[in-house]
């Protein structure tokens, strides 16, 4: 009788249990797609940045490996996307990205001209605000605060592209008014955003860490950003975004894996 009585305790508490823990991975599911549509806000600057790059001759051979890899990655985020994400509204902005991407794709693939960059400019301000909704739209489907905090840190793997992306851009001859001001712009929401990530209550030792890493890095290169009109060094710039890009992917990939949600 005592063995049947465990065993009844037993069954009871894993129905208890069941839809807990159904709940909870539904909620890790919906980090892990939060991380990954915030990707492909990074991947929309990253490839026209590398575009760019290879067309002004400045470390070809990665840039050209980053222009290649970035593509494969953004398709590759994209077919999780269409496949772990059942709201029909994501889905539609989804199907939109891929009508953009294909013709993103055919642009920076060909050699590098000026009309190629401008018109992989353009798309790229495009994907990103489409990625962009799509994050916001599953943030807010999301029941933990936690999510909040995985969008400003994948923000700014994107910030530190995007910065990177109009720098070489103005480079290029794009020395409208609108590179430096989108250049600047990015560069404030990148300072601001850093300030609210070093205050958050959410961090870990090794994510405090982390973003005193990136501070470092930052100090070295922002000078080259708000002097872009007087040049600089193209292949630091390129370097040192990169190794920002990587912190800030490892601090988001930290902020997914942690259980606080306050």
């Amino acid at each position: 009788m005592n063995d049947l009585k465990k065993q009844i305790f037993l069954l009871l508490l894993i129905v208890l249990l069941l839809p807990f823990n159904t709940y909870a991975e539904r909620q890790a599911d919906l980090s892990s797609a939060i991380n990954t549509a915030g990707m492909q806000r990074m991947l929309s600057q990253r490839i026209v940045k590398a575009y760019l790059f290879l067309g002004m001759g400045v470390r070809t051979d990665k840039s050209r490996g980053q222009l290649e890899e970035s593509l494969k990655f953004f398709k590759k985020n994209h077919a999780y996307l269409k496949r772990s994400i059942s709201d029909a509204e994501v889905q539609d902005m989804l199907a939109f990205l891929e009508q953009m991407l294909d013709l993103y794709a055919s642009i920076v693939s060909k050699p590098y001209d000026k009309k190629g960059g401008v018109e992989a400019l353009d798309l790229s301000e495009t994907i990103l605000e489409s990625s962009n909704a799509i994050v916001k739209k599953l943030e807010s489907m999301s029941k933990f605060k936690k999510e909040k905090i995985i969008n400003i840190s994948g923000r700014q793997r994107m910030l530190s592209q995007r910065i990177a992306k109009y720098y070489i851009a103005y480079q290029a001859g794009f020395k409208d008014e609108n590179t430096v001001t989108q250049l600047k712009l990015a560069v404030k929401e990148f300072e601001k955003s850093h300030k609210t990530l070093v205050q958050s209550k959410q961090n870990t030792s090794q994510i405090t860490s982390m973003l005193s890493r990136v501070g470092m890095l930052w100090k070295l290169v922002s000078k080259f950003f708000l002097d872009v009109e007087k040049g600089g060094l193209p292949v630091s710039v390129l370097s040192i975004t990169d190794q920002i890009l990587k912190s800030m992917d490892e601090i988001t990939r930290a902020y997914v894996n942690t259980r606080i949600k306050n």
